[in-house]
C-alpha cells in the first residue's frame, strides 16, 4: 500500500517547516520506501507498518504543537510492490509516447 499524508501543526505560527521536518525525519528513519514533495510525504509498505510510521510522525509534531491536522490518502492494492516508482514511470512512459 502507498499512503500519502500531510501533517500540519496548528497554533505555532506561519513557519512550520521545522515541525514538518520532525515528521519527515520519522518517515525517513523508518526504512520504508518514501518520497516527500511540497505538499505530501508518501510511504510504501504493509498496512500496519505504514500506519505505525504515520502515527509516530504525527506524534513527533504533536509533541511540539498544541494542535495537529492530518490529511491522508491511501492506495491499497495487494500484491503491488515498488508502486512509488512504477506508478510514476507509467505516467512518464505515456507522456513520452
Amino acid at each position: 500500500m502507498i499512503v500519502a499524508f500531510s501533517v500540519t501543526p496548528l497554533g505555532v505560527g506561519e513557519e512550520v517547516g521545522e515541525y514538518v521536518a520532525d515528521a519527515v525525519r520519522v518517515v525517513r528513519e523508518s526504512g520504508l520506501p518514501n518520497r516527500t514533495d511540497a505538499m505530501f510525504t508518501s510511504i510504501e509498505g504493509e498496512w500496519d507498518e505504514v500506519m505505525d510510521v504515520v502515527k509516530r510522525a504525527v506524534a513527533a509534531v504533536e509533541a511540539r504543537a498544541p494542535r495537529v491536522s492530518v490529511v491522508l490518502k491511501a492506495d491499497i492494492r495487494p500484491g503491488v510492490t515498488d508502486g512509488l516508482t512504477s506508478k510514476v514511470e507509467t505516467v512518464e512512459r505515456h507522456l513520452g509516447a
